[in-house]
């Protein structure tokens, strides 16, 4: 009797795991895409590639757009990006968003995956708060920084002035 309990006990736990999961035991389903966003807001990243699909990334309709990239600058100063970011997002308590080294990817999905989810350590999740057009149009103007497309570069300081000493005439 011991034996018997044992072998249904050894079927039907990884049976019940299987369940549990969603998956059936012999099922090859892929798992669901990566969804972004908080609450309400649902948006797939991407397709799951398949053996030797890259994942397609979704594009920024504003990029490399004068209008929507100025539209940035201004929506960065107004949602107060600036305020942990610098006012040309050269870093404060909040990273550079200036530097070409990104710890969460620097392309503009991941941008804007960042400003939508959050991030941990700090950068707050806007997904609820800020339009979707508005995010891209963020990431337009933080993908145009270092650019000559920049709105409004910062001003390097000026170069300070060499004292000449003069010899004495002999």
């Amino acid at each position: 009797m011991r034996r018997l309990l044992l072998t249904i006990f050894a079927v039907l736990v990884p049976l019940g795991l299987l369940a549990c999961s969603g998956r059936s035991a012999n099922s090859a389903d892929p798992p669901a895409p990566p969804m972004s966003g908080t609450g309400n807001v649902g948006i797939p990243v991407g397709p799951i590639p398949g053996p030797g699909q890259p994942a397609a990334l979704p594009s920024n309709p504003y990029a490399d757009n004068p209008v929507a990239i100025q539209d940035g600058r201004r929506l960065f100063l107004w949602y107060n990006c600036a305020g942990c970011h610098g006012g040309h997002a050269g870093g404060g308590m909040g990273p550079s968003l200036r530097d070409k080294d990104w710890i969460y990817g620097g392309d503009p999905a991941h941008i804007f995956d960042s400003i939508l989810e959050g991030r941990a350590h700090g950068m707050p999740a806007w997904g609820t708060k800020i339009p979707e057009d508005q995010i891209w149009k963020l990431v337009a103007y933080i993908k145009s920084l270092r650019t000559p497309q920049e709105p409004d570069p910062p001003v390097a300081p000026p170069e300070p002035k060499t004292r000449t000493v003069h010899e004495p005439p002999q």
